[in-house]
């Protein structure tokens, strides 16, 4: 078994780059795939809210198993770990320093979320140039994006302007995403219905066609 290696990151704070992970990572574990998250921030968030799952559920049914990693650079956990499972996906520090570079140069695919800002599209370009030095493909995820927000459109055409692909899906500014996580779930477990479990449904399945 060789995994699909997702990177996830971004070098501008605030783009929800581990919300967008966790509800990949359950969204992957949904569809019957090993999924293993290693994070990689030294803020740890990802792991935090893992515990609170672990909590909810014991661990057998958590659904994925997340590791934090302390120095990338000097670890085998990709590389062990995509031996064994299906998916495996890369929790990122907001900076393009050492540790991503490791991580990128691993992927298969980057995924980048984005708010839909001139900052935060600005932001992107040191991780598009490493990705681009390492040859791995992008995929920009528009994420948090306002129900109403003419900017968007103007962002959208900027960001085509990188030579990058671009999601088609774009993931919504909901509060329910934030509030599914304070509890250990995700937005698609609380509401399986909703806006935002569809969003990341069909984010989920582009990734992995774009990650072939």
């Amino acid at each position: 078994m060789t995994a699909t290696v997702l990177c996830v990151t971004q070098q501008k704070g605030g783009a929800g780059k581990t919300t967008l992970c966790a509800h990949l990572a359950v969204a992957f574990a949904a569809g019957r795939r090993n999924v293993t998250v290693l994070d990689i921030d030294p803020q740890q968030s990802m792991t935090t809210w893992y515990r609170k799952r672990e909590e909810l559920f014991g661990d057998d049914g958590a659904g994925l198993d997340v590791e934090a990693v302390d120095d990338l650079r000097r670890s085998s956990q990709i590389n062990k770990m995509a031996r064994k499972r299906d998916i495996v996906l890369i929790d990122c520090p907001p900076h393009a320093g050492n540790e991503a570079r490791v991580a990128i140069r691993s992927a298969d695919l980057v995924v980048v979320p984005v708010q839909p800002s001139p900052m935060d599209i600005w932001a992107t370009r040191p991780t598009l140039d490493l990705a681009a030095r390492e040859g791995k493909p992008v995929l920009i995820v528009f994420n948090r994006v306002p129900a109403r927000a003419n900017l968007t459109d103007e962002m959208l055409a900027e960001a085509k302007t990188y030579g990058v692909k671009l999601a088609r899906t774009r993931v919504g500014n909901r509060v329910l995403f934030a509030g599914a996580l304070n509890e250990g779930l995700t937005a698609g477990e609380m509401a399986p219905s909703g806006r935002a479990a569809n969003e990341i449904e069909r984010l989920a399945r582009e990734v992995l066609r774009t990650a072939g």
